[in-house]
């Protein structure tokens, strides 16, 4: 059964359309097979992405994805045409850690090296972040391994690059 994830609201400013993402959901792991993100059309069936995603992989804010639209109007991304240079990195505080259940915690935490990110419930604190192409990706790295180490969180890649890798 289809069971689409948390619908974000639509951000304002530019004229924006929702995406939507299908992939095989992971065992363990959230039972969603489609995820809809916020885009703006950069051309007749290509849009730039405009939000983190929390759940699709591969894909980064800032990424130009191609979509196809069905009959019901709805747009699939059918391939990424265009990479940003960004990361994509999820985030779960451990509960019983110094940030507690507490996503406001974790974004707190990485801010101040130029990360933004979202919750994506309250009951449910895991944080999306998005790790700018042109941030300290060294830093930031060192910064969520030692989070890890030290029982702050877990964290997952979903989207990296080769400074990602490199670092």
């Amino acid at each position: 059964m289809t069971m689409p994830a948390p619908d974000r609201n639509q951000p304002d400013g530019d004229e924006y359309i929702k995406i939507w993402f299908r992939f095989v959901p992971r065992e363990g792991w959230l039972p969603y097979d489609t995820e809809g993100l916020w885009a703006v059309v950069v051309g007749s069936d290509i849009a730039r992405i405009s939000n983190v995603p929390f759940l699709q992989e591969g894909v980064a804010e800032g990424d130009v994805v191609r979509f196809t639209t069905d009959s019901d109007g709805v747009r699939w991304a059918t391939e990424r045409v265009e990479a940003s240079g960004n990361c994509t990195v999820r985030v779960l505080p451990v509960p019983g850690g110094p940030l507690g259940r507490s996503a406001h915690a974790v974004r707190d935490t990485l801010a101040p090296l130029g990360v933004g990110g979202e919750a994506f419930s309250n009951e449910l604190p895991l944080v999306a972040i998005t790790i700018p192409a042109d941030a300290d990706i060294s830093r930031i790295r060192a910064l969520l391994l030692r989070g890890e180490a030290e029982g702050w969180w877990h964290f997952e890649t979903a989207c990296v690059t080769d400074a990602w890798k490199a670092a």
